[in-house]
Order: C-alpha cells, then sequence, then structure tokens
C-alpha cells in the first residue's frame, strides 16, 4: 500500500481544493445535506481567503462559511479527537447564529444556520455514520426551531465496500481514503465527480501555494508538540522535586516519574 502524503482530511487541501472548485462544493453540500443539487439557487463562499500570517497559528480553522439559499453553512473537517468536539460545535453554531442578524432587524429574521463536521474519530456511540441534532422538546420530541442543525459524519463508520450508486459514501470514501489504491479504486468506478475531485486533488498538491501553506502548517504542528513536550517535562520535574523534599528515595522517584538517575540526579544538583 502506498500511503499518501496528502489526503482530502489534509485541512489546507480541504480548503484550497473546494475553494477554488466550488463547483465541487456545491455538489458535496448537495450531497451532505439531501439537497437535490438543481434546487440550490444561491450559492456563496463568504471566507475564501487563507491569510498566510494565520496559517503558523494551530488555531487556525481552515473551514469553509457558505450562504446557501439563505442557509449560514459551515464546513469542517476534524481528525482529531480532543475531547471538546461537541461542545466545539455548538459554540461555531451560536457564534454564527449570533453574528447573523443585521441591525434593526427582528429575531424572526434569523436564518437557519448548519454546522457540517466530518470527523476522523468515533464520536457517538452508534452505529450509523451520520447524526443530525436539533432543539427538540424532552417528552414529545417537538422541534423548537428549524434554526439549529448540527451534522456529524463519522468516515470510521462508513461502509468499507461502496458501489457507484451512492454519491453520499463515493464522498465519504474519498475523505477516508489514506492510500494511492484506494483513490485509484473510487476513480476506476468511472463516476465523472469523483474523477474531477481527484483530478483536482492532484493539482492543487503540486501547487506552490499549497506547498508553502502545508509547511507553514506543519511549523505549527511541531511547535505545539514541542510546547507539549517541554510542559510535560517541566511538570514531570516538579513532582520529582515534590517527592524528594518528602523524602522519597531516588529508586522510587525514578519509577513514579520515568526520570532516569542521571536525569535525577542532575535535577537534585540544581535545585
Amino acid at each position: 500500500m502506498n500511503k499518501l502524503k496528502y489526503t482530502f482530511k489534509t485541512d489546507t487541501l480541504f480548503k484550497m481544493l473546494f475553494v477554488n472548485y466550488p463547483d465541487l462544493l456545491k455538489q458535496l453540500v448537495s450531497e451532505l445535506l439531501e439537497i437535490p443539487l438543481k434546487n440550490i439557487e444561491k450559492f456563496e463562499i463568504t471566507n475564501p481567503e487563507i491569510p498566510p500570517e494565520n496559517l503558523g497559528d494551530k488555531f487556525c480553522r481552515l473551514d469553509i462559511n457558505m450562504i446557501v439559499d439563505g442557509q449560514r453553512i459551515n464546513l469542517e473537517i476534524q481528525v482529531r479527537n480532543e475531547g471538546d468536539y461537541p461542545s466545539r460545535s455548538l459554540y461555531h453554531w451560536a457564534r454564527i447564529y449570533s453574528s447573523a442578524l443585521p441591525s434593526g432587524k427582528k429575531y424572526i429574521d434569523l436564518p437557519r444556520v448548519v454546522i457540517i463536521s466530518i470527523i476522523n474519530f468515533p464520536l457517538f456511540k452508534c452505529k450509523e455514520f451520520h447524526s443530525e441534532f436539533k432543539p427538540l422538546e424532552k417528552t414529545r420530541h417537538e422541534l423548537l426551531s428549524d434554526n439549529m442543525s448540527l451534522h456529524f459524519f463519522e468516515l470510521s463508520k462508513v461502509p468499507k465496500e461502496v458501489n457507484n450508486s451512492n454519491m453520499l459514501l463515493l464522498w465519504l470514501s474519498l475523505f477516508r481514503a489514506e492510500t494511492e489504491e484506494e483513490l485509484k479504486q473510487i476513480e476506476s468506478m468511472e463516476v465523472p465527480i469523483m474523477k474531477q475531485a481527484i483530478n483536482a486533488y492532484h493539482h492543487i498538491t503540486v501547487t506552490p501555494e499549497f506547498q508553502e501553506a502545508e509547511r507553514l502548517r506543519e511549523m505549527a504542528r511541531h511547535n505545539e508538540a514541542s510546547a507539549l513536550w517541554y510542559a510535560e517535562k517541566k511538570k514531570t520535574k516538579e513532582i520529582a522535586m515534590n517527592l524528594f523534599h518528602k523524602g522519597m528515595s531516588t529508586d522510587f522517584i525514578q519509577e513514579t516519574t520515568g526520570l532516569s538517575l542521571i536525569e535525577i540526579e542532575t535535577l537534585l544538583n540544581n535545585k
């Protein structure tokens, strides 16, 4: 198996590809939200830019905001489970919803806001790969408002075997693909939109703009990893010193903290 250097889950690739090929994005949204393509009359990407100065920021979100027939739609890829994803999704919905009311307008003029998350980890205790959440009354299941809709597509639950008759599964399989063989298998199904998406993928990944964007993002990831490592190391040394002051033996400190004898002796000599 030849592992892909970049996948459709790579956030820089995801943003650049669908911003530069909005027709692909329109078809993807059509499948994710089960809106017939012919019914989408107005489609606009509202945050197409990727500010270079933000790419080095580990908190930079390369999501795509859209207005689709008056609805505000946010589409995001999330690779790692950091333990707070539902809260994060609610926050982004609230931020978009609260800023969508123009001055002087009534609350009834607030638009429908839809958050779409394609995630690379299991999130819910169910077999279904797609979950949609709305505000419902607890016992009657009566809908409070249709202005909130949160969609989660869990790639780990997408069936392994797909065919060319299910476009949603083909799109999700494209995002799930990790190897060249998987891309070629999807391409061999002779589905025109899939071939277009894969061709766009190959085109974007060789552009200087993408290479520079990915370099900056990778640097941010390395900086984050280094910062976490140093923070953990500092905490471990603090624990070692606390144990020493409590009269614990060097062997006990080593067993508890995982520090080497040389690291412990250096720490104690420099206290």
